[in-house]
């Protein structure tokens, strides 16, 4: 391995064409190039959509209430559900599975937005009504005050958590407004926390005015009634086993047809995440595919071209076999030039691909983002342990590049080289 002689011998074998080493070695140079240029681009959307299941308990189900759309028990078709406080304790009586049950309620449609005033300033915002609980399903970080208490709940306080949105419309840059009231249907709510700004996503969050359920249910005349559900799985247990028998103890209680698909909706993020996960293991594996793919292709190239090096070096491999060269000297010649010629290429174009991926990520940071909308590709790069693993190939690569035309060079005999021109 120091054997100066041995390294010349390599540069002058490898420097003697230079335009034909080069070609040869820009495919090896692109395959490991684009190998991870692939894999951190996978890396960053995946870190990107990761970001926006971060903030929702991963094992939770969100159930809510439509139309029958089927005949059962002398109930037509068309009879619309309404979910209320007793379903709550039913749930929590009868399905084990369930850790977390959080009824929500939402003024007017889910899509729709309610005037709120503050002196002579208002907008329009959505106006939920939430328990304690619900903050461990959909995390809220607090920027000033705090969240809804069992206080707030137990007696039905006139109280609101405000997202940032609204604080900047409706207040002054340093005005405090914990202790201020805001007025939602003529009626006035006290602020007792205000959410912190979003970075990358949580726009719904931003302009959202969050009430006690206790409170919602009061105040707007709601009754008992449920608008729809967020409920989590213990530990261990699969959100898609429980789901199953939330929906199936619901359709018994409102007598609902067990195959009546419309009557009940329900979205299982559970199952949502293993979705995305498969995807971007497939997706790494597709990466890793086509890279070894195109490196395959580079190495047949400097195979070849080592077979032409050796065809070339016919009298010189003859003249050394001739005066006691080894076998294992000629083959061990061979293999380390196709060695080096793949190593420099793939370790080029290993820095090449990191440096890129380095460069997109301190330029996606440098750039302002809106809080408003979600980002779907963050933090693009690859990890230590990939970047060993495509060193790891490029030497083995360069191993098999140069195993043929090693055997070739054996097969030389030295009297029939001695005589090649």
């Amino acid at each position: 391995m120091f054997d100066l002689d041995k390294w010349q011998e390599i540069y002058v074998t490898l420097s003697r064409n230079k335009l034909r080493t080069f070609l040869t070695a820009f495919g090896v140079f692109w395959a490991i190039f684009m190998l991870l240029i692939m894999i951190g681009a996978g890396n960053g959307l995946k870190n990107g959509v990761n970001e926006r299941f971060n903030s929702w308990a991963s094992n939770s189900v969100f159930v809510w209430s439509n139309t029958t759309s089927m005949e059962y028990k002398g109930f037509k078709p068309g009879r619309t559900i309404e979910f209320t406080n007793d379903d709550i304790s039913a749930i929590k009586r009868n399905i084990q599975e369930v850790d977390i049950i959080a009824p929500r309620h939402r003024l007017g449609q889910y899509w729709a937005n309610n005037k709120v005033s503050k002196g002579i300033k208002s907008g329009n915002y959505k106006i939920n009504g939430d328990q304690p609980e619900y903050a461990k399903i959909e995390s809220y970080k607090m920027q000033k005050g705090r969240f809804i208490n069992d206080g707030d709940m137990s007696e039905k306080r006139k109280v609101a958590v405000i997202g940032h949105k609204i604080f900047e419309q409706l207040f002054s840059p340093n005005e405090d407004p914990i202790g201020q009231y805001l007025q939602v249907n003529e009626v006035n709510f006290k602020i007792i926390g205000l959410l912190k700004k979003p970075t990358r996503s949580g726009g719904e969050q931003s302009e959202s005015l969050i009430v006690p359920f206790s409170t919602f249910q009061y105040t707007f005349n709601m009754g008992n009634k449920v608008g729809w559900f967020g409920i989590t799985a213990k530990p261990n247990v699969k959100a898609s086993d429980m789901q199953k028998r939330v929906l199936d103890l619901l359709k018994s209680r409102h007598k609902i047809h067990p195959e009546d698909k419309q009557a009940l909706g329900s979205w299982n993020l559970e199952d949502e995440y293993n979705r995305t996960n498969n995807l971007f293991i497939g997706m790494n594996w597709l990466s890793w595919f086509v890279g070894i793919l195109t490196l395959v292709a580079g190495i047949i190239g400097v195979s070849n071209i080592m077979l032409i090096i050796i065809k070339e070096r016919t009298k010189e491999i003859g003249i050394r076999r001739a005066i006691g060269a080894s076998p294992w000297a000629i083959v061990s010649q061979i293999i380390s030039e196709s060695i080096v010629l793949t190593f420099l290429a793939g370790y080029f174009g290993l820095v090449a691909g990191i440096g890129l991926l380095e460069i997109i990520n301190k330029t996606m940071e440098s750039m302002p983002q809106n809080p408003d909308s979600a980002s779907f590709f963050k933090n693009p790069g690859v990890d230590l342990n990939i970047a060993l693993t495509a060193l790891a190939v490029i030497i083995a690569s360069g191993i098999l590049a140069g195993l043929i035309p090693a055997k070739k060079a054996l097969s030389i005999k030295p009297v029939e080289a001695l005589r090649a021109e």
